[in-house]
């Protein structure tokens, strides 16, 4: 076997159109060839990798998974005797990964899972290393549409942060189905072969899955919301709430807010909730303890997201700080989730330092 390289496997790559030829490329795949592996697994890749992000709510644990799966898949080719689609096969053992992961450690969470808000701002506050965070994802490159004609759910609306936060409440198995039924549009039947049980078993676990979501997510998406205010609107909201921040300004910032507006920065455990507790927030700490910022607008978990840089004062370089996702209600920010790690700049392809 080829050596493996950021998650494929190194070598050339062969074109594979039509059946006949994926075939032919799959029979060189079966007898030793990485490189016509690759060229299977390189259209699915993206898609995978969003599926484990939504399993494991973290995308280096989804980079591991989708290593891990596909290793497994070239060791175990010879057996795969073409019974389902190759993408029906490799969602299965990636998912079989990811349930290797969820059983090997607890769930990713955020501030809010952790116990009540709190009422005026802690100041110096230390990050919980000890607890596993939910991260952003970069969405670049999602669709926009259902992955097939029988899921519920957009791609980017199974990305968003209050969808898989919720699926971090559910046990693996419950997960699995609904990612695989609502997300993915795999049949019930598909899915119990997948995870070698029975369809009434897959029916349940999806039943339970449904109920504890519907007490979970809110009543309208993101993708929903985006679609009423336009890019415009979503672009204009966060560049106000980056611009007030920048340049102090509270009454400017607070007026782009909801009143049961929410704000929270893991790895810190406290979070804010409400307009007097988030204002208290903003005005001691960002606006005041932080003395110059900059910004960047991106996107994130299918949502408007800002990456935020700090610096000693506006005449020197910046370097990365945050990535904050925000959800927005009509023309209001509702909540706040920045993720203070400069490490998740390189993984947005944004530079580290602002000049």
């Amino acid at each position: 076997m080829g050596e493996i390289s950021s998650g494929l496997f190194a070598g050339g790559t062969v074109e594979v159109s039509g059946q006949g030829a994926q075939d032919a490329v799959l029979a060189r795949a079966r007898d030793g060839d990485d490189a016509a592996f690759t060229s299977l697994v390189t259209p699915l890749r993206r898609e995978l990798h969003a599926h484990c992000y939504r399993m494991l709510g973290s995308v280096h644990d989804a980079d591991d998974a989708v290593q891990e799966a596909l290793v497994r898949a070239w060791r175990g080719l010879a057996r795969f005797e073409g019974r389902s689609p190759l993408r029906t096969w490799l969602y299965t053992v990636a998912t079989r990964a990811c349930l290797d992961v969820v059983d090997a450690r607890s769930k990713r969470a955020l501030p809010v899972d952790l116990g009540p808000s709190s009422e005026h701002a802690v100041l110096d506050q230390l990050p919980r290393t000890d607890i596993a965070w939910l991260g952003p994802y970069p969405d670049a490159g999602l669709s926009h549409d259902p992955a097939g004609p029988e899921a519920r759910y957009e791609q980017r609306e199974a990305v968003e942060l209050a969808f898989v936060a919720a699926c971090q409440h559910l046990p693996g198995n419950q997960r699995a189905a609904l990612l695989l039924f609502d997300v993915l549009g795999f049949a019930a039947a598909e899915i119990a072969a997948m995870m070698d049980t029975s369809t009434t078993s897959v029916n349940s676990a999806l039943a339970r899955a449904r109920r504890v979501l519907a007490k979970k997510l809110p009543d309208r998406t993101q993708q929903q919301t985006l679609r009423s205010i336009g890019d415009s609107g979503a672009r204009t909201l966060a560049t106000g709430f980056a611009s007030a921040l920048e340049r102090g300004d509270a009454e400017a910032l607070i007026a782009l807010l909801t009143e049961d507006v929410t704000w929270s920065m893991p790895p810190l455990p406290h979070w804010y909730h409400g307009i007097d507790a988030v204002s208290d927030f903003a005005m001691q700490v960002p606006m005041t303890r932080c003395p110059s910022w900059r910004h960047q607008l991106i996107s994130a978990n299918g949502q408007a997201a800002i990456a935020f840089y700090l610096g000693t004062d506006p005449a020197h370089p910046h370097d990365a700080w945050a990535i904050a996702v925000l959800d927005l209600r009509d023309d209001r920010i509702a909540e706040i989730t920045s993720f203070l790690d400069p490490d998740l700049f390189r993984l947005f392809g944004l530079p580290t330092t602002l000049t």
